[in-house]
């Protein structure tokens, strides 16, 4: 077999190439001329961002989207740095991504580089794995070991930083010496077959059990294996993903027959504050444990915070393998389980489905803006209408009345990190995994400020969507904090201005825009936004209200 030589960011693209990587979301920087310049012939589109967050971002959606990790690619130093907060939504998230990151050369470091930084140190807390490559000719191998381990166990970001000097060396490329496709697949930890009949009789002698996952599982992918096995077991089975935990106004009233569990499985989900650390009065005191996850030490930790006493079954195991046998252990017994769950099952199911009668009727109470409500049923009855909707909703009071009330077949939210800003990257990437879907995403105005810019990106790479801006400005989940715990004599510093034009901005970016202050208005905006076949911004003026409770026990 011939041989080549080839610079290391040859090698590189090569090996994203083989991984199958369609796209990279990247900001461009000196310390990765050499990578632009490798991927101008290699098929892989470059979508060209105007902050590396976003990047990043976009990367996590991607990832969400499609299973597959999604790619960043940024410059050293300031351009690394900038990326780093958005790796933490992604992790929080059990999202897979790589963020390759240039980086100054290996031979000048220590020396004061130009942009030299302990990148790897910085990365380290918020990823699965973090650290640089060695040389050229390990480029292939250490890319395929990032994809592995984004992928493998509870997934998550991992981060390789690219010494410049490691890009532009020329090496002899020997075909035999790169990993092969199989190299950048996740490797499954496999349950123990006696783990099987053990949980199965745990879930048989409970009268009211329950399964609970983590975020990783409330893709419309991770959807269809819960509901698989819900058709199977009879056993109500919850994708927790909300920075609310027990209180996520998506799952309705669900805290309520979470309180009167006698049996909880956590199937990678963490024993965490959205659990309110399995304790009382969030889980009965009689409640009994199964804690299965990919990883030991969040198995133990859980075990840990529990009470060992109260965890009758742990087990080290990837969340989908163990789902996957419960689907073929239900098929041995004839769904033995579900007849006798029925009644929980409807009781589990009525709670989530729960809201407020008056939500349906629920208008303004002053002229010129809007009740969120009235927003989001809008756009909840425009969804019903389109061929392949997809919902964007960022966090925040606003966004937290969208992810309640609108239903989409597939839904991407900002996730368990509670962070703000990601809805406009997140539609790029969603529009870009899905050309034919029409993406919708809902934020607030202070979320808006985040990644504005992004509409110029949209523009240029043709992936047009609708930014529906809840515009009450101010920033009001803090707003409300202030007014609740310090009074109303005491609102500080979280106002925003009201006349700042959203839309007119994204018009000058080359989008389209219109601002809403009518619920008369509204729906026609919204369709003309879609028509418009332009990244759009709706700007509608909306009262301030707090985030959604969804409690029965609230009227």
């Amino acid at each position: 077999m011939s041989t080549e030589t080839l610079l290391g960011a040859e090698r590189l693209v090569k090996a994203l190439c083989l991984a199958g990587v369609e796209r990279v979301f990247s900001l461009s920087g000196n310390h990765i001329m050499p990578v632009y310049d490798a991927l101008i012939d290699s098929g892989i589109q470059l979508i060209h961002v105007r902050h590396e967050a976003a990047a990043v971002h976009m990367a996590d959606a991607w990832g969400r989207l499609t299973g597959r990790p999604g790619v960043a690619l940024l410059t050293g130093g300031p351009g690394h740095a900038n990326g780093i907060g958005a790796l933490y939504t992604a992790l929080a998230a059990d999202s897979p991504l790589v963020m390759l990151s240039g980086q100054a050369p290996i031979k000048e470091w220590g020396r004061g580089a130009f942009q030299e930084m302990a990148q790897a140190d910085l990365a380290a807390p918020v990823t699965k794995a973090s650290w640089s490559a060695s040389s050229s000719e390990s480029l292939g191998w250490e890319l395929a070991r990032a994809f592995r381990l984004a992928s493998s166990g509870r997934p998550g970001p991992v981060h390789l930083s690219l010494p410049q000097d490691v890009l532009e060396a020329r090496v002899t490329f020997e075909p035999t010496d790169e990993p092969k496709a199989d190299a950048f697949i996740a490797q499954p930890q496999l349950w123990e077959e006696s783990l099987g009949p053990l949980l199965w009789d745990l879930l048989q002698r409970a009268k009211r059990p329950l399964i609970v996952t983590g975020p990783a599982f409330a893709s419309h992918r991770g959807e269809a294996l819960r509901f698989a096995l819900f058709q199977a077991i009879g056993i109500p089975i919850v994708a927790m993903e909300s920075p609310r935990g027990i209180q996520d106004p998506a799952l309705g009233d669900w805290g309520s027959v979470l309180a009167k569990a006698d049996c909880v499985v956590l199937l990678g989900k963490r024993a965490d504050y959205t659990l309110r650390f399995g304790q009382v009065p969030a889980v009965s005191a009689d409640c009994r444990f199964a804690v299965i996850d990919p990883e030991e030490a969040v198995m133990q930790q859980s075990i840990q915070t529990l009470g060992a006493s109260r965890v009758v079954l742990s087990a080290v195991a990837d969340p989908a393998c163990v789902l996957q046998r419960l689907i073929l252990q239900c098929e041995k017994v004839s769904g033995a389980l579900s007849a006798t769950r029925a009644s929980w099952s409807s009781e589990v199911d009525e709670a989530i489905n729960f809201r407020p009668p008056h939500w349906s009727t629920q208008g303004s109470s002053s002229v010129g803006r809007l009740h969120p409500l009235q927003v989001v049923r809008t756009v909840q009855s425009l969804m019903q209408s389109l061929e392949h909707p997809l919902l964007i909703a960022d966090g925040g009071e606003f966004g937290q009345w969208a992810q309640s009330v609108i239903k989409a077949p597939v839904r991407l939210i900002n996730g368990p990190a509670g962070s703000i800003g990601s809805a406009i990257p997140f539609a790029l990437a969603a529009k870009a995994a899905h050309p034919k879907a029409t993406v919708i995403a809902l934020l607030g105005d202070g979320t808006m400020g985040f990644h504005l810019a992004e509409f110029d990106t949209a523009v240029r790479h043709h992936l047009p969507f609708v930014a529906v801006v809840g515009n009450d400005a101010c920033w009001n989940a803090e707003y409300q904090i202030q007014k609740r715990n310090y009074g109303p004599d005491r609102l500080f510093g979280c106002e925003l201005s009201p006349i700042a034009a959203y839309e007119k901005a994204v018009v000058a970016l080359g989008g389209f825009g219109q601002r809403v202050t009518k619920i008369n208005d509204l729906e026609m905006s919204l369709k003309s936004a879609i028509e418009s076949g332009l990244p759009a911004c709706v700007n509608v003026d909306i009262e301030r209200h707090s985030a959604p409770s969804v409690s029965r026990a609230i009227k």
